[in-house]
């Protein structure tokens, strides 16, 4: 459907890099990647693209951002270091039946960021962390909030957390995976993009992929912001 957009030859990933300026690897939350694949995918890129990387599910939804995940977090900063500069945020989305613990998240973010010091993003589903002290935190970390659709509550439609880094993940509504975003939405996207990359980089990251929506959304989009 979206073929003549894109070049006719080389694989998925260079067809699309072609056209598009990052990606986020979604896969390596469900299973580890060796550090050959994420060199080879680094190679196939131009030098300007970036690859957002989502922590793996031992450390997020098993391990429920506990220390004790350190060797997990050491083995996946280790193997996604492999896309040298390439590499952009770490995606940590926490499961819903996780709730904001002042005390194991300020334990979980120090160790996290005595082992990484680059940009992340967080993407809580529970109520409890939009209120101040989860927000305190995690500008205390500086780590940002990203904003996502569907909200959960108002206030997750919105980028927050730590101001240096923007980062939306739209999954699609009202059918979360599968709605695709009107032109209305877009617009509206847009400009705020253009507003704040300004002075901070920005990500915009469309989930709505069950449908193949989220290619034509991205598309737009860059179209629209040139």
């Amino acid at each position: 459907m979206h073929a003549q957009h894109f070049a006719a030859e080389g694989s998925h990933l260079i067809r699309y890099a072609g056209k598009l300026n990052c990606a986020e690897i979604n896969s390596c939350f469900y299973r580890e990647h060796k550090i050959e694949t994420y060199r080879k995918w680094a190679a196939a890129v131009p030098e300007d693209f970036r690859f957002a990387v989502k922590a793996t599910r031992t450390i997020t939804h098993e391990g429920k951002l506990r220390t004790q995940g350190e060797e997990a977090l050491k083995r996946f900063l280790n193997q996604t270091g492999a896309l040298g500069k390439k590499r952009g945020p770490i995606l940590l989305q926490i499961p819903p039946s996780l709730a904001f613990n002042h005390v194991s998240g300020q334990s979980f973010f120090t160790m996290f960021r005595e082992l990484y010091d680059g940009p992340a993003v967080l993407e809580p589903r529970h109520v409890s962390w939009f209120g101040e002290e989860a927000e305190s935190l995690l500008r205390k970390f500086h780590i940002a909030r990203v904003a996502a659709d569907p909200a959960l509550v108002p206030a997750a439609a919105r980028p927050s957390g730590w101001p240096g880094l923007i980062y939306f993940r739209l999954h699609g509504s009202p059918r979360r995976y599968y709605s695709a975003y009107s032109e209305d939405y877009l617009s509206r996207l847009e400009a705020e993009l253009r507003q704040v990359s300004a002075s901070v980089p920005a990500w915009c990251i469309f989930d709505n992929t069950a449908s193949g929506a989220a290619l034509s959304n991205a598309l737009d989009l860059i179209s629209r912001c040139g």
